[in-house]
């Protein structure tokens, strides 16, 4: 048999289809009966033989090992591995050799076989070639993950080991992973992790043979589970067999080999809740800053990626500053060799992002002067690195003194060009940072001035809900420091028109930033007469009916105060409550600025708006009482509101929220 090499409409070289070619005729062969001359069978027969000569002489030698394999005995099986291990297993070519002739079959089935040496030979090439996708497929196909999670519980450490590095491979596909999980195969790789610590903390030179081996094993299991790890079920499996704990125990060790998986592991799984309480439990915050100044690249990577997704939490993003975690990572976003690896940029730039988000972490970079580095790197092109960036710029930017560093080192500009892009969690970070910017006049001129305004407005049109949502809330400081704000509002042709559309929006984030916005633009008398015309107030009545303080929570303690079910339903109501209190405040801030039109009071209280809006009055939240007041107080200039105030008992509602917020300040 030959095999055609051929070039890909992409230039890459493929293999192209099988043909027979016949070395000699038998001797009973009578060519007349092919209906062909004896010339063209020559020539045909010449044809295949230069096809043949195309391919390297390794690819024929590795068919006829696998031949041997298949035909020979026990010992020629042996000496046909190791003559096969021999070879160069990484190349495409001679990988695709095994799979052609069905070698992948054969090695699937020594794994079955009582002999040692068999089963070693046959995993140690296993353990290379399935690097290669097309291998780790056919391998899942035939059935080897589950005798591969067997061989784990072999007590050869070297078949323990190269079985694990195997998985490791193959659980890169998804399938390969699901069975892994369903053969229990994941609470034995956390088991192979638990090594006496000497074994971590001594150098492979200083380690007999026996512990070399186990190191080995551990090596490979934790690999394997790095590649499980993709899975979020098979996360929670992890976490339930105890590998938080031995993975900080091997996140100390002194094998760069075994610190790699298992740093890479930890920031696979760093994005559950659950890791992120056991991660600050077991204190690697503490080791992953200390690798954030390893001269490995890659340890750096995954440690800033891990911080990235643990910071989330405000013990997290605390830890990081008291182990000195903030250094490092603006000295890596400085760096010049940075700039150069994307992965370690991206992930440096977003574990910044994630600790600005705590006010005493954002000192700390302003004394590394981070904001004038991270407005240089708006000029980046990578998409996840500038969405990380400018989520840094929008923490940073809070606190009124970085806007003006923002200012004045140029960077509304890239900031207002970035708008014109499309990632849309891109988008979401840029229009909160303008946002935070547009507080300041002196930045809210330059925004205009660029037409920022425009388009953080058209954003509001965003797929997104998100975008939406933060296109909105930036809305509410460039109409408040617009000059000519409502002139310029009234400019967007259908932009109001569109801004009362959103109220339609399922998304409670959406609801309160757009409500936030038009309580901004009803200040202005035309601009809350084109909104008024447009249906604001049936939209604003409709919610504040839907949005009424759910009073369920206490009916359920009153009925058994001690049912688990009922506490179970009280705290889901909380949580619900807690979601809805901000669209309550700024929903009740633009009723309070939409009655300063035309008939707009007595429509609120033709439509049932006053009698829920009194309920917001019996809110646990602060704010929410102080734009509800206003709301009743302009509600209450139109006569038939007056009556509908007193008959929803308006007074002792209001003098007992008075009462509880003089004792219990926010």
């Amino acid at each position: 048999m030959s095999q055609r090499v051929e070039e890909d409409e992409k230039g890459q070289t493929q293999l192209g289809p099988r043909e027979v070619y016949v070395e000699e005729l038998p001797d009973n062969d009578d060519s007349s009966v092919c209906g062909g001359s004896s010339d063209e069978e020559d020539e045909d027969r010449w044809k295949d033989a230069r096809k043949q000569q195309e391919l390297p002489s390794e690819y024929w030698h590795i068919q006829k090992l696998i031949k041997y394999m298949k035909a020979g005995n026990q010992t020629a099986t042996v000496i046909a591995l190791v003559c096969l291990k021999d070879q160069d297993l990484t190349q495409e070519m001679n990988q695709e050799a095994i799979r052609e002739i069905g070698g992948l079959e054969v090695l699937v089935n020594l794994l079955e076989t009582n002999d040692f040496k068999c089963k070693l030979g046959a995993l140690s090439i296993l353990s290379q070639i399935t690097a290669s996708l097309d291998t780790r497929r056919t391998i899942t196909d035939l059935g080897g993950i589950p005798l591969l999670v067997r061989l784990l519980y072999d007590p050869s450490s070297q078949l323990q080991m190269l079985a694990a590095e195997t998985i490791a491979n193959t659980a890169r596909i998804r399938k390969a992973r699901k069975i892994v999980r369903k053969k229990d195969g994941i609470p034995k790789l956390v088991d192979l992790l638990d090594v006496p610590q000497v074994y971590l903390g001594s150098s492979i030179e200083e380690l007999d043979q026996e512990k070399q081996d186990t190191v080995a094993v551990v090596r490979g299991s934790s690999k394997a589970l790095w590649s499980l790890s993709k899975s979020q079920k098979n996360r929670e499996v992890m976490r339930k067999a105890g590998c938080v704990k031995l993975l900080a125990r091997l996140l100390r060790s002194v094998h760069e080999d075994i610190v790699l998986p298992v740093i890479g592991t930890i920031q696979q799984c760093a994005s559950e809740s659950k890791y992120q309480l056991a991660i600050q439990t077991e204190g690697i915050v503490e080791d992953l800053v200390r690798y954030l100044s390893s001269p490995n690249d890659d340890l750096k990577t995954h440690a800033a990626s891990a911080i990235f997704k643990c910071a989330e939490d405000m013990t997290t993003r605390n830890a990081v500053r008291q182990h000195g975690g903030l250094d490092p990572l603006v000295g890596l976003i400085k760096s010049e060799k940075t700039r150069s690896n994307q992965p370690l940029l991206a992930a440096c730039t977003g574990a910044v992002w994630k600790c600005a988000i705590s006010p005493d972490n954002v000192r700390r970079l302003d004394e590394l002067r981070t904001v004038n580095t991270l407005v240089g790197l708006l000029a980046e092109e990578d998409e996840q690195v500038l969405t990380n960036v400018v989520g840094a710029l929008a923490e940073c930017a809070k606190l009124a003194h970085n806007r003006d560093v923002i200012r004045k080192v140029q960077g509304i500009p890239p900031l207002v060009n970035l708008l014109n892009l499309t990632n849309q969690p891109l988008l979401e970070n840029t229009t909160r940072v303008l946002g935070e910017c547009a507080w300041d006049s002196e930045c809210m001129a330059e925004i205009e001035e660029m037409d920022g305004v425009r388009l953080i407005w058209s954003l509001l049109k965003n797929d997104s809900p998100k975008v939406q949502a933060e296109a909105a809330w930036a809305l509410v400081p460039c109409v408040q420091n617009a000059k000519n704000s409502g002139e310029l509002v009234r400019s967007f042709v259908g932009g109001l028109e569109l801004m009362v559309r959103l109220l339609y929006s399922p998304d409670n984030q959406v609801l309160a930033c757009v409500c936030a916005a038009i309580a901004k633009v009803a200040q202005d008398r035309e601009n809350l007469a084109v909104i008024s015309d447009h249906g604001v107030v049936q939209m604003l009545s409709h919610l504040v009916k839907t949005r009424a303080v759910n009073k369920q929570a206490n009916k359920i303690t009153e009925t058994n105060p001690d049912s688990s079910r009922n506490k179970s339903e009280l705290k889901q109501n909380l949580l619900e409550e807690e979601d809805d209190d901000n669209l309550r405040e700024h929903l009740a801030a633009a009723i309070a600025n939409c009655c300063n039109w035309s008939t707009n009071c007595h429509e609120f209280g033709r439509l049932g708006a006053v009698t829920s809006l009194v309920e917001y009055m019996i809110s646990e939240r602060k704010q929410v009482h102080r734009t509800t007041a206003l709301a009743l107080a302009n509600l209450s200039q139109d006569p038939f509101n007056c009556i509908t105030l007193h008959q929803s008992r308006v007074v002792p509602v209001s003098i007992s929220s008075f009462t509880n917020n003089s004792l219990n300040p926010v």
